[in-house]
Formats: structure tokens, sequence, C-alpha cells
């Protein structure tokens, strides 16, 4: 390990929970090497990969490149240094629901996690099961991946040439959905459904994934009050979910806080191929199964 990994090594921030979700690797507009930044520079005791991870509707054997990769290599560091890792199944990644209750060292598989912090409840599922469309119009919803990915790569070459212009980067994606009024009420009803069920269960804290739109609100109706929070994706919006202290916080995605010295990491990184990368995360992966206390699991 050279100097200046050491230095990265030091600078990173501890972090109790980290919950990353949507990042839809194997498609064109999944943003791996930020992501990859982001995993690197974090602590963290426990990490709940809340669905959607790999994009297995539109993988393809022609398109996973390093980037892909050595997000899936970060996740296999952290399992050889014994971070409990939560896989909970989305839509896109659903063969892996046959799996749930597999467990792997420190990775576990499941559909759904309750967990205890600092004495709150926390109630995690990816979404989808709320999700109308995909109950009765699977094929249309899939359809409408397809036409989504399409949409991201026009949206890079529009920042792409915004950006050559000195123009302001913009998102269609996101112009769209929020011009869209039904897409605007779907976002709405899956926000209420959520946590009406939280409500009536007498969670503290509903957390979920699957639409794309990082949240953090206090919901209060007739029945009580939860905590209402979506992390996003790693698409459009680049964020995550943390938990340190007792204090829960968003992660936005900027170039700007991250150090000169990850060019040293991109420079070498560079050299590698995905064999390259493969044999390290063979080479650095061995099965823990280390606990926190701080953190309980419930029964759902």
């Amino acid at each position: 390990m050279t100097k200046t990994e050491k230095e990265i090594q030091k600078k990173k921030r501890k972090v109790d929970l980290v919950v990353i979700s949507d990042v839809h690797l194997g498609t064109y507009g999944c943003h791996a090497k930020e992501l990859s930044k982001y995993m690197r520079s974090i602590k963290p005791k426990m990490v709940v990969l809340n669905g959607d991870i790999i994009d297995m509707w539109q993988f393809s054997k022609r398109y996973w490149p390093k980037q892909h990769m050595q997000v899936i290599h970060q996740i296999t560091k952290w399992m050889s240094k014994g971070v409990k890792i939560h896989y909970i199944t989305g839509n896109h990644d659903e063969m892996l629901r046959k799996f749930a209750g597999f467990k792997m060292g420190s990775l576990t598989i499941d559909n759904k996690l309750l967990l205890e912090l600092d004495g709150k409840k926390v109630w995690i599922f990816h979404g989808d099961v709320f999700d109308v469309t995909m109950q009765y119009s699977k094929w249309l919803t899939k359809f409408g991946a397809h036409g989504y990915d399409l949409l991201i790569l026009i949206n890079a070459l529009c920042k792409w040439i915004l950006v050559k212009l000195g123009r302001e980067k913009i998102s269609l994606s996101k112009n769209i959905k929020n011009a869209v009024k039904s897409a605007v009420k779907f976002i709405n009803d899956f926000e209420k459904t959520c946590t009406d069920i939280a409500i009536a269960k007498g969670y503290d804290y509903v957390l979920c994934g699957h639409i794309h739109h990082p949240e953090m609100k206090q919901v209060t109706t007739d029945k009580g009050t939860v905590h209402y929070i979506n992390s996003g994706d790693w698409v459009e919006n680049l964020t995550a979910i943390e938990y340190h202290q007792g204090v829960w916080s968003m992660f936005h995605y900027d170039e700007k806080d991250f150090p000169q010295e990850e060019a040293e990491h991109d420079e070498k990184f560079a050299e590698m191929n995905n064999q390259d990368i493969f044999n390290k995360m063979l080479g650095d992966f061995s099965l823990a199964d280390k606990t926190d206390e701080k953190i309980k699991i419930l029964e759902t």
C-alpha cells in the first residue's frame, strides 16, 4: 500500500449504517465510478443494499465496464472485513428473491428488513410491492425500463453538449417526471401507502427506494407519525442514506467533495481489466461474521 493510499484509509468517514439502492449496474445510466468513490470514502459498520443493485432486466455480457466491477469489488472488500451487509431484493434483481434467507459470511439476502436502531424500529424494503404496474403489467414496466435507459443516454449527450457550450446541465428525466402529473401522483401515492402501513405497524421509520426520488420527511396522520426516507438512486440523483450516532442524513455526491488523492487510485485502476479486478477480489475476499450490539435485527 502506497503512502497516498494509507492517507486515504485514515480519512474515511465512520458511518454506523449506509443504505444504497437503485444502482442498476449493467446499464449505461449507472454512475458506478462515482459510487465507487463514495464507497471508498466511508467506513460503515452495516450496509443495506436496498434493491436494483444489478439490473438483471437489461443485463448484457457486452456491457460490463471496469467501474461496475469495481463496485462489486468494494462490496466484497467490506465482506472480507466483516461489515454486515444486507442485500434487499428489488424488481430489477427479483431473480434473487428465491434465495431469500441465504447467508454467506457477513452477507445475507432478504426481501425486507426490520432493524432496531437506538430503540427505534426501522422498516426497510425496496418498494416495488406497492407498484401497481409491477403487479399487473410487468411487461409494460420492463418496456418502460428500456425507454428510461435510452432517455438517460440522450440526457448524457445533452449534458456533454451543454458543458461544451458553457451552459448549465439539465436532467431530462427529472424534468419529465416533475412535469407529468401522473408521475407526481404516483410518487405521492407511493409515499402515502408506505407511511400508512408503517404507522399501522407501529414503526418509527420506513425506508425504501424504487422510485428514484430521494426524500426525508416526517409524516403525521390521524393514526400517528412516522419518518419516511427514500434513498434515491445512482442513475440520476447519486444519493445514499447514512445513519451515524443517532442522526439520519442524505448523502448527495459532488465531485468537489473528494480529495485529489483519488486521482492516483483512478490512474492505477485504469491499468486493470475485469479479470485483474476479479483476481484482486478473490485475493481480498475472506468470510467474516461480526455483529454490532448497537444494531439489532428484528423479526418481521
